[in-house]
């Protein structure tokens, strides 16, 4: 008898959505199979579809959002036509990318207890109580959900949709708005559940690096259609796909792809795209040790599989583990990564090295100045809970600005102390002279603008052309029509300006709100996670459009967890750890310390992480970098070999 085969966990065939208001279809006849036990990323450039293409797996699309449906959905080979989204939901579990908005309830416990005992399950708390054990969350099972950090209340949405155990769980944007060590931790929670407990696992992903590294299978769409579904090594050197959608590969493959390019040799159908592909990938082409950090986990057996390249091209191959991923820090000298910073371009020193000083210039002026500031609240235990304490700081005009640290060290609170948005506790804030405590939060808008980190909490009309108009129309700036059209244009919301900014996926919304806070050209900007939820060609658009805000906004402020462009736009990194300032100088400082950079939940780039790996001094910042670095390192050694070479006569 001929083998049964098992039913895809879930099966889209020929659909097509349209959202109400639109004239476009987000789905424009979708095909889609994804394997019962698999590890699938979805990937695409910002309003492609993703997030809608998801909200069919539970139904939420067609039952909860209106629109133009066509098409057939089915899990487990039977159709969800005809099943309420209160039973998909019991089939398919939904971390959204908002995920804060679905936290209910007031305590752990009972956020973990809430869809079970909605269900009326008599093992509602014995489930939760799993679920919460499963995300690392049962010590804090008392705690109220004001008091966790932002990855903790990610891994309790998580927890939550886990308590009803459904076999396919659907994550958007899993590392949006986490710090690198609390998106490890969510990646590592989920290849368990993969792994372990046999879920399908599926993720809306921007970052490849973590593609790379958990998944098994990668989905790319385009205008509302599946392009193709591959396993990821393979996905992952679609370079030209990924270009022409805005995608960024691994800093690990793009670094091969160019060194080949520069090298002029063929090229390879597969180039590396992990960390331990790329140092054995480099390694071999140097013929060299490969590095104490890869060395390390060697010897300690500490090596990962990689989804669909087990025994494929590469082999079993040994990698910096996710978890471990800090340890390689130590394989570099702090002078290096200082070295290597100080040398690299940025948008003020193209050319990199040292600024050069101007003579007699006299130091700018404070913009913002900061006296042993405090912010704290009274929690309902009755107790006083500190986010900010005693600051003192003093931001001057000119100067580009990164906040960094973990999840919960205050980076957006001291954001809302200097927009007048929260008053401090203690000590005092000045902006542009104003003291916040008796300066109202409209007169300081007139100078500060402020994109919050969840974009949907600047939105108030029913078209983005309306919500970029709406400050500039109320204050009668002039020109305001014009302004409108450049921030539409810039930010390629032309075709969007009529939909409800709600309606749009998150990349969308992050650009509205980008859109509404630079129109105002406000002489301090505050931008709270701008990079988040972005592909790669809006976070390019976004750095060009801070590189204009120069000639307009006195001093910008950025709360971010994006190395990448701390590395790339600050002149200054201020690091916060429990409310402190742990660290406050250039990039380069802040780098070249390995203890801040763990205490505090940052990562260096993968391309400094290669360097310490193949012993590369100064370490690149940059794949570019480091692609130029090897080529100039083999064409030395080529040298010699050519010159002993005998002539012809």
């Amino acid at each position: 008898m001929p083998e049964k085969t098992e039913s895809p966990a879930i099966e889209i065939i020929g659909v097509s959505f349209t959202y109400p208001g639109s004239e476009q279809p987000v789905l424009n006849g979708a095909n889609l199979s994804v394997a019962p036990g698999s590890f699938t990323a979805i990937i695409g450039g910002n309003g492609c579809g993703k997030s809608t293409l998801c909200k069919l797996f539970n139904g939420l699309i067609p039952h909860y959002y209106s629109g133009d449906f066509e098409g057939e959905v089915k899990l487990g080979g039977v159709p969800s036509q005809g099943q309420s989204v209160a039973e998909l939901s019991r089939k398919v579990g939904y971390v959204y990318q908002d995920f804060e908005n679905q936290l209910v309830r007031p305590t752990v416990l009972d956020e973990a207890c809430f869809a079970p005992l909605n269900y009326g399950l008599p093992d509602y708390r014995e489930r939760a109580l799993r679920a919460l054990d499963l995300c690392g969350l049962a010590p804090l099972a008392s705690r109220f959900i004001w008091e966790l950090s932002g990855g903790q209340k990610h891994l309790l949405a998580l927890a939550g949709a886990l308590a009803l155990e459904p076999d396919i769980l659907v994550v958007d944007e899993p590392v949006s708005q986490l710090d690198p060590r609390h998106a490890r931790q969510v990646y590592e929670v989920l290849r368990r559940l993969n792994r372990i407990h046999g879920k399908t696992v599926i993720v809306i992903e921007h970052h490849t690096e973590f593609i790379a590294d958990y998944c098994r299978d990668v989905c790319l769409m385009e205008q509302g259609r599946v392009l193709w579904k591959l396993p990821v090594t393979e996905a992952l050197n679609r370079l030209d796909d990924l270009a022409r959608l805005g995608i960024q590969p691994p800093e690990a493959t793009q670094a091969a792809a160019r060194l080949a390019a520069l090298r002029g040799t063929a090229a390879q159908p597969l180039y590396p795209v992990t960390t331990g592909e790329a140092l054995r990938h480099f390694g071999g082409l140097l013929e060299g040790p490969i590095g104490e950090a890869d060395d390390r986990s060697r010897a300690t057996g500490d090596t990962r599989d990689i989804g669909s390249t087990e025994a494929g091209t590469f082999g079993a191959i040994g990698t910096i583990d996710a978890a471990d991923a800090a340890d390689a820090i130590d394989a570099i000298d702090a002078t290096v990564v200082r070295d290597a910073i100080s040398a690299a371009p940025t948008a003020r020193n193209p050319v990199g090295g040292p600024a050069e000083p101007k003579p007699d210039q006299r130091p700018p002026a404070a913009v913002i100045r900061l006296s042993q500031a405090a912010l704290n609240y009274r929690t309902l235990r009755k107790a006083e809970h500190t986010v900010l304490r005693g600051l003192t700081l003093d931001i001057a005009e000119g100067e580009r600005v990164a906040l960094v640290g973990n999840n919960g060290a205050g980076k957006s609170s001291l954001l809302r102390l200097i927009a007048g948005i929260a008053r401090p506790s203690g000590g005092s804030v000045d902006v542009l002279g104003l003291d916040t405590r008796s300066t109202s939060v409209e007169e300081l808008s007139k100078h500060v603008a402020f994109v919050f980190q969840n974009p949907e909490d600047m939105f108030i009309e029913d078209s983005v052309r309306k919500e970029v108009a709406y400050c500039l129309k109320k204050r009668g700036y002039p020109d305001a029509g014009a302004t409108v059209e450049t921030m539409l244009r810039s930010f390629r919301l032309e075709e969007l300006q009529d939909r409800d900014a709600r309606l749009l996926s998150g990349g969308q919304q992050r650009r509205v709100s980008l859109a509404i806070g630079a129109a105002v050209r406000p002489a301090v900007m505050l931008l709270d996670e701008p990079t988040a939820n972005l592909d790669l060609a809006t976070r390019e658009e976004l750095l060009g459009t801070l590189r204009e805000l120069e000639r307009h906004v006195r001093t910008v402020l950025i709360a971010t967890h994006d190395m990448q462009l701390v590395a790339g736009w600050a002149t200054r990194v201020i690091v916060l750890h429990e409310g402190r300032v742990a660290a406050d100088g250039t990039a380069a400082e802040v780098f070249a310390d390995p203890e801040l950079i763990r205490r505090a939940g940052l990562a260096l780039t993968q391309s400094m992480e290669l360097s310490a790996g193949l012993g590369l001094r100064p370490p690149c910042a940059a794949p570019q970098e480091l692609a130029d670095r090897l080529h100039r390192i083999l064409a030395e050694k080529e040298a010699p070999s050519h010159g002993a070479r005998p002539q012809l006569v």
